[in-house]
């Protein structure tokens, strides 16, 4: 697994590295103490699968740094500070790390990510109809994929929406996103992934879906809004 350190720190950058070294599956590819440099090396590049991210940086803080990407990696926080743990996982990171950080809190951490969050797989199904089996309480449930009409983030879990029932399972957006049809899903905010069979309308920054009887509100991220309009048929004057 490629990875990056990205603090403004020269002595937590150097504790990182050495434990990056030690560790058997990880593969260091740049350390960088601002934000900027590191989104810059990002934008060339599409192979870095994980960020050790400090948060407080000059210029562009960790948070920033974040919402700055279309498709961010796997992202593990190391803070000296933990007011920021609650905020951190409105954005999907896979672990928060406060500072001084012993080696085996960071193995955990990077056990985590590859066990939970680790490279996308190849999309299992072209039309949804694939069949899989979703722990619901002490019972497997079978579920069709396209009969999932959104998915939405929470913390380090995501939902699986249904129109009749509702899945909470441990895995990011980024790892859920993989797993399914492209054909037949897409991204529309950080939060959100949309079954496209169930738009119903898309407006300036949000769009509607039906679910069951209902229409519900999404919103739609500026990073992801022309991939969508590229991605449907659009029929203008």
């Amino acid at each position: 697994m490629n990875c990056i350190i990205v603090d403004d720190d020269n002595l937590s950058c150097k504790l990182l590295e050495g434990y990056v070294q030690k560790y058997a599956s990880l593969n260091l590819v740049g350390i960088f103490n601002d934000a900027i440099s590191a989104r810059n090396e990002m934008i060339g590049r599409k192979d870095i699968d994980l960020v050790l991210l400090d948060i407080m940086m000059p210029e562009m803080d960790g948070f920033d740094f974040i919402g700055s990407l279309d498709h961010p990696p796997n992202i593990i926080i190391v803070s000296g500070a933990e007011d920021f743990a609650l905020k951190a996982f409105d954005f999907n990171v896979v672990d928060y790390l406060l500072k001084p950080i012993s080696y085996s809190r960071f193995c955990k951490a990077i056990d985590k990510t590859i066990k939970y969050f680790s490279a996308p797989v190849k999309e299992i199904s072209s039309s949804g109809d694939e069949e899989i089996f979703i722990k619901k309480g002490s019972s497997l449930v079978k579920l069709k994929l396209k009969e999932i009409v959104f998915v939405e983030a929470l913390e380090n879990y995501v939902t699986l929406n249904t129109n009749t029932d509702k899945f909470t399972i441990h895995f990011t957006m980024k790892a859920i996103e993989s797993q399914l049809p492209s054909t037949v899903f897409i991204r529309v905010h950080r939060s959100f992934i949309i079954n496209k069979s169930m738009i119903q309308a898309i407006k300036e920054s949000s769009l509607d879906i039906v679910v069951g009887h209902t229409v519900k509100n999404i919103p739609v991220g500026k990073s992801f809004r022309d991939s969508l309009l590229n991605d449907i048929n659009v029929m203008a004057r």
